[in-house]
């Protein structure tokens, strides 16, 4: 892994930080406008240095993040967490959505494979006979 000091782009960052699978996947969300540096919609050429503070969407998550460190390779889980600090509040509402989601009661019209009888009934009430 390289730590440099220099310039790093955000793009490769993200992906480096294995928040994104490739470097398009965050190419995409940041000309998307899901990810925020500083409160603002950034560029994917944008550079970012240790203690800029990050904003990734990701659907319903969102995670709020601070840069501690800069590598441009990617590296195996547990050496990207350290490139980067979640904040408490960020960790908590994730923490909560995915409650929310397991609570709720999975959705379905039909609790089995309808026989041909239940289509034929189906098509009835379709076409209000």
């Amino acid at each position: 892994m390289s730590e440099t000091t220099a310039k790093l782009r955000i793009d490769k960052w993200l992906w480096a930080a294995r928040f994104y699978k490739t470097r398009s996947l965050a190419l995409h969300a940041i000309e998307n406008g899901r990810v925020l540096m500083d409160g603002v919609r950034v560029k994917p050429a944008k550079t970012i240095a240790a203690g800029d503070h990050i904003v990734l969407h990701f659907g319903q998550t969102k995670f709020d993040i601070e840069v501690l460190a800069l590598s441009d390779k990617r590296g195996p889980a547990p050496v990207a967490q350290k490139l980067y600090r979640e904040s408490d509040e960020s960790v908590a509402r994730r923490a909560m959505i995915a409650e929310q989601h397991r609570m709720q009661p999975e959705v379905s019209v039909f609790k089995y494979r309808p026989t041909k009888k239940d289509r034929r009934e189906i098509e009835k009430f379709r076409n209000g006979e």
